[in-house]
């Protein structure tokens, strides 16, 4: 339940987002395909700048990568976004990606780099969480983590 709680009010931010015209939030199940090759990738949540809506988004998923994507940990997913998930992401151009700790309470910024991800930034408390996407649109770290 916790899991499903923080991917709500990190959804709230997006979706303020998306009401203040950056792009549009999306939420699982959405199947994001980078590569014909690869299986589908299905994170948590995901946005696209407004910009880009009609280059990768299709009726059936989303055909590129997104601008913006979010993963919270669980003990079974872990490994896989912080290692292989990372490095897709990294490799088809996904120039944000948030991964949400729920037991050490905060957040890594991953922001795409020339050469892949750079090291992560990690805010936590009272530290704002923002995206150059959406300017002016924050919430504080530490209210992903309250009840």
């Amino acid at each position: 339940m916790r899991h499903q709680r923080i991917v709500q009010k990190v959804n709230a931010l997006l979706i303020e987002a998306e009401r203040a015209g950056a792009g549009i939030v999306l939420t699982a199940p959405t199947d994001v395909v980078l590569d014909p090759d690869l299986n589908a990738l299905e994170p948590d949540l995901l946005f696209i700048a407004r910009e880009r809506l009609d280059d990768i988004v299709t009726e059936a998923n989303v055909q590129g990568a997104p601008d913006l994507v979010v993963e919270v940990l669980s003990p079974g997913s872990a490994g896989r976004d912080l290692g292989r998930k990372r490095q897709v992401y990294a490799r088809y151009g996904v120039r944000h990606y948030w991964v949400v700790d729920p037991y050490a309470e905060s957040l890594r910024v991953h922001t795409l780099e020339t050469g892949g991800y750079g090291p992560p930034a990690v805010l936590e408390g009272g530290q704002p969480l923002g995206c150059p996407l959406f300017p002016g649109v924050t919430m504080p770290v530490a209210q992903l983590f309250t009840d």
